[in-house]
């Protein structure tokens, strides 16, 4: 076993939770699914009940409030992988009032120091693998007090969170707090400046899923849902913390320090997994497998986010295992703007119609709400009323958080359409659109066409200048491994067939070049400003 398998071999320990307080199915009956399952390929597994979870929470927050001094408001990050304390950490912050400060574990010591430094963080919490890289910054961060390690062995500066949980009573009593209250400060992965902390309250995370959230999951007591996304993201939070649980569902977790196809597909196979969430990227990996080959027993609601879903990966996921990919849209600082229900009609390329918190629209430069068909900015209405899910700000950026509305509005700086049924049309972000003489170009409307080809793993379209059109598609392009050897400049021309065939003609990319990868933010977004940016000689 490596070091993080060695610590869940004797922090804990394997339990057959109790059921005496677990959820009530709809039949009336107790569920027999543990509120949190967690495996790591390796044979280790940590189940615990919702009454475990209870009693391993309190521990924990005893360690937040009596060993680290930490109380209400005050702000705690926390960086760690897939592991159980990442999950124990949330609740006791829920517990104890602290704001949770989440970061990813791909963070640098550069990373770090300008997080710690902005967010004011008293104390932060991770393991071996960043510890190094805290200690190499700690000393400019004035504010940081405490350093909490999740490790087995001791070291030097930090205290650890294993040895200190052991000794706490599982005595504790909640702080109360307010719906506005501070809950989660989120890093935003913008593919400009530096990122922005955006703070989501008691009320628009904790709150929220009772309203919504049945929505975008529909979980019930039976359900055991697995959500893939980086623990460092509002996703992790949404989709394996609150949302599940809102609805006494059980969160399935594997540790998967990477990302391998046929681990996922096997775990799919092996475990009684009913739900999973999952990039587009995720799924454009699945897909490429011989799907035919696994017996996915319980799985029945597939979700996908974070960027638009070529079409050609969901009819091949539908095809080969008989399960549909929901869509569903969303940003940080707002949580799930809209999405496929289940049992909805599904249109190919759509986001879905809009949640029950929000209002949401398609407005135009004057925050006029445009009809249906025509382009514009997506947009959520916040007057006279602010919906609970929105963020509440962005922290010590009053300029950013004005910046963000327009008239009645909160604008997402995406855009897109919405058509006569109330569905919505991802065509990009606001400064990703292409203008080739006049005609207004969306990025993923050109990637979809080329993604449908079989000799593109996936791709990325961007604007190029050009002497005669201003400035016209340019696609960076992933080939798969079985076209590496073939004629390239062959492939290109017939790339740019396909993409006339497929779409209209004036939106075929006049420029392509192959990549061996395409750069992409920590949350796997493409940064296609980067590329833009090569473009354009502005690097």
């Amino acid at each position: 076993m490596n070091q993080q398998q060695t610590q869940f071999s004797t922090l804990w320990v394997l339990v057959v939770p109790p059921h005496s307080l677990a959820p009530e199915a709809a039949d009336g009956k107790r569920s027999s699914n543990p509120a949190f399952w967690w495996v790591n390929g390796r044979g280790n597994e940590v189940r615990w009940s919702f009454e475990e979870l209870g009693f391993h929470s309190r521990k924990v927050a005893n360690v937040l409030s009596d060993i680290c001094g930490l109380q209400k408001g005050d702000r705690v990050m926390l960086i760690l992988p897939r592991i159980p304390e990442w999950w124990l950490v949330n609740v006791a912050c829920m517990r104890t009032g602290i704001s949770l400060v989440l970061g990813t574990s791909q963070l640098t010591a550069k990373d770090i120091s300008y997080r710690l430094q902005a967010c004011k963080a008293k104390c932060i919490i991770t393991n071996d693998m960043l510890a190094s890289a805290v200690d190499a910054v700690a000393s400019d961060c004035q504010f940081l007090k405490t350093k909490l390690i999740v490790s087995e062995g001791r070291r030097d500066g930090w205290l650890n969170f294993n040895e200190l949980y052991k000794a706490q009573p599982a005595d504790h009593i909640c702080v109360k707090t307010k719906i506005q209250d501070p809950m989660v400060i989120y890093f935003t992965s913008g593919t400009t400046g530096s990122p922005k902390m955006a703070e989501h309250s008691q009320g628009s995370l904790g709150f929220r899923p009772v309203i919504s959230e049945r929505y975008w999951l529909d979980l019930t007591p039976e359900d055991m849902m697995w959500c893939l996304s980086d623990t460092g993201w509002i996703i992790a939070s949404l989709g394996s913390v609150l949302d599940p649980w809102v609805f006494g569902s059980c969160v399935f977790v594997h540790n998967l320090p990477q990302v391998e196809s046929a681990t996922i597909l096997n775990t799919l196979s092996r475990f009684p997994i009913t739900a999973i969430f999952g990039a587009p990227t995720l799924f454009r990996m699945l897909v490429q497998h011989d799907l035919t080959s696994y017996k996915f027993m319980s799985l029945q609601h597939c979700t996908s986010g974070g960027e638009p879903l070529n079409p050609e990966v969901m009819e091949q996921w539908k095809r080969t295992t008989g399960l549909t990919i929901c869509e569903m849209y969303g940003q940080t600082e707002t949580g799930i703007i809209c999405s496929v229900f289940k049992g909805m009609k599904i249109k190919p390329g759509s986001m879905g119609k809009t949640a029950p918190l929000y209002d949401a629209q398609i407005i135009d430069e004057n925050a006029n709400v445009l009809p249906p068909g025509q382009e514009g900015e997506i947009a959520i209405r916040i007057k006279p009323k602010r919906p609970l899910g929105l963020f509440s700000k962005y922290i010590d950026n009053p300029e950013k958080t004005a910046s963000s509305e327009r008239g009645n509005f909160f604008i997402t700086g995406d855009r897109g359409t919405m058509d006569e049924e109330g569905y919505f049309w991802f065509l990009g972000r606001s400064d990703d659109i292409i203008n080739s003489s006049g005609y207004r170009i969306g990025p993923s409307e050109v990637e979809n066409c080329l993604d449908r080809a079989p000799a593109v793993v996936e791709s990325a379209a961007v604007s190029s200048p050009d002497p005669l059109r201003g400035e016209v598609v340019k696609a960076f392009v992933v080939l798969s491994p079985a076209f590496s050897s073939c004629d390239l400049e062959k492939l290109r021309l017939e790339l740019q067939e396909h993409v006339k065939k497929v779409t209209a003609p004036y939106k075929y990319p006049r420029k392509m070049e192959f990549v061996q990868e395409l750069p992409k933010t920590i949350t796997g977004k493409i940064k296609r400003n980067e590329l833009r940016n090569k473009e354009w000689g502005r690097m």
